[in-house]
């Protein structure tokens, strides 16, 4: 059953903040926000005032410090947090569009001090239970203002999952920050699936497994082939589709083929996540994988 109000959550205003969606039909997501103060209990207090004075009241605000927990309104109403693009009501895009505002600051990503514990579980359990996927179907964040042009109108509109506020069309915030994405997600692990003969109904398809094995001979032999060549498609193809999210590589080039392009796409990934010199020369390692899976909703095989 999908969680409407969580009950860990103080309650935050009238429990009044929008309307019924208007694109209930496209899969749901999650926005997250920062709200450029400070934290604790005092910044609490004086930002959930704020919100509700300018009516802006997105459906949740975390203190990742305390782990404290607030809520305005129902989860299956839109939010106030976004602006519009354009006629389209951003707030009411999706079955659900879940908005949280999170205390601190873009240019201090709150993965890097955060103290997550039983609120945030039950809010990702909120979360999950409308069947959002464990994924960012727009790719990166922005690390800086200037970085704060990923915002893809197609993507926004017909993929569930999670984006930050510097995704959404029609808005130029750039929070919240170069947060650690799969950290979101490995903060509140997924209970085991009941086994076989349980008699539990299965919850959703299986993850995509890439093979690192076959990655790494895809990426060794392909950019030596005729234009196209193709080692390991369906394993090179999952991981071109991530690129693509991330904004490292053209749709164009997402074709199974590890070519020079895919190369050069993941050494920029490599990159990204902090790697440099010959640690970072496009041939895809454990590390960079797995994080890149657990943002895109694939496992690797190793």
């Amino acid at each position: 059953m999908s969680t409407i109000w969580i009950e860990k959550a103080q309650r935050l205003g009238d429990g009044t903040i929008g309307g019924a969606m208007d694109h209930a039909s496209v899969p749901g997501r999650v926005v997250w926000h920062t709200t450029e103060s400070g934290t604790g209990d005092d910044a609490f207090r004086a930002v959930a005032a704020h919100l509700i004075r300018v009516t802006a009241e997105p459906h949740l605000l975390y203190d990742p410090t305390t782990d404290r927990l607030g809520q305005f309104g129902p989860l299956n109403a839109s939010a106030r947090a976004l602006r519009n693009d354009g006629a389209t009501r951003s707030n009411r895009v999706g079955k659900v569009c879940i908005q949280i505002e999170v205390l601190g600051r873009a240019a201090k990503p709150f993965t890097d001090t955060w103290k997550p514990g039983p609120k945030y579980r039950a809010m990702m359990a909120a979360i999950r239970s409308w069947g959002i996927p464990d994924t960012f179907p727009a790719g990166r964040l922005a690390a800086t203002a200037a970085e704060a042009n990923n915002r893809p109108r197609s993507v926004w509109m017909a993929r569930g999952g999670h984006y930050g506020h510097a995704n959404i069309p029609g808005n130029d915030h750039w929070d919240p920050g170069a947060i650690d994405r799969s950290a979101l997600f490995e903060a509140a692990p997924v209970p085991p699936k009941p086994g076989p003969g349980s008699g539990a109904a299965p919850t959703g398809p299986a993850k995509p497994v890439v093979d690192l094995g076959n990655l790494v001979a895809a990426a060794m032999r392909d950019p030596a082939l005729p234009q196209g060549g193709k080692t390991h498609k369906a394993d090179v193809l999952v991981v071109e589709k991530a690129l693509v999210a991330e904004g490292l590589l053209p749709a164009q080039w997402a074709d199974g083929s590890f070519g020079s392009r895919t190369v050069e796409a993941y050494a920029a990934l490599q990159r990204r996540y902090g790697f440099d010199g010959a640690d970072a020369n496009g041939i895809p390692g454990q590390t960079t994988l797995r994080r890149l899976g657990k943002e895109h909703g694939f496992t690797v095989k190793p």
